[in-house]
């Protein structure tokens, strides 16, 4: 791909430098995007105003993107879920990402570098709509060479396996350590 198709995923002006307390906040908020400015001001010692402020920054500058839930797709009737590789034509980025970005089920989409030009995940009812989602829509773009599928058969949402902390006042007391 040529280097102006990938500039346009970071446009805009440069983010400013991170301090130890917005990571905090950050991780905070990808355990728990619910939290209260209160709890994250609490958790991280600073002023509520000073956390709104923070949170607020870090939206503007584009770090925190948005909030959303994460969802068990098995549960929520996508029992189907692939990564699909394909390889498309030449400085066709931009045209096949907005095609993509319209498939239904679409969750991931991303130009990488290797044997394929994009990786794209997708959660589907069952195989069958799997199956059409590739044959009919997928490989219909004028713009796709090839496609690859890859069934996923177990997942594991690295965001959700750590669970929140509870606060240090409801922690239970540290013993000393045995000698």
């Amino acid at each position: 791909m040529a280097a102006e198709q990938m500039a346009d995923a970071g446009a805009g002006p440069p983010a400013r430098p991170l301090d130890a307390i917005d990571r905090d906040i950050l991780r905070m908020l990808q355990t728990d995007g619910r939290a209260s400015i209160r709890s994250v001001a609490e958790r991280v010692h600073v002023s509520r105003a000073n956390a709104y402020a923070r949170i607020n920054r870090l939206i503007d500058d584009g770090v925190i993107r948005g909030f959303s839930a994460r969802v068990d797709h098995e549960r929520a009737g996508q029992g189907a879920s692939a990564y699909i590789t394909l390889k498309i034509v030449q400085n066709s980025w931009r045209t096949v990402r907005e095609r993509l970005q319209e498939l239904p089920g679409a969750a991931h989409i991303a130009l990488v570098s290797g044997d394929f030009d994009v990786l794209l995940l997708v959660h589907t009812a069952d195989n069958r709509a799997l199956r059409e989602l590739v044959l009919t829509k997928i490989q219909s773009i004028p713009e796709v060479l090839s496609t690859r599928t890859l069934l996923v058969f177990e997942e594991t949402d690295l965001d959700s396996a750590a669970s929140p902390q509870p606060p240090q006042s409801l922690q239970p007391p540290q013993s000393p350590p045995e000698l």
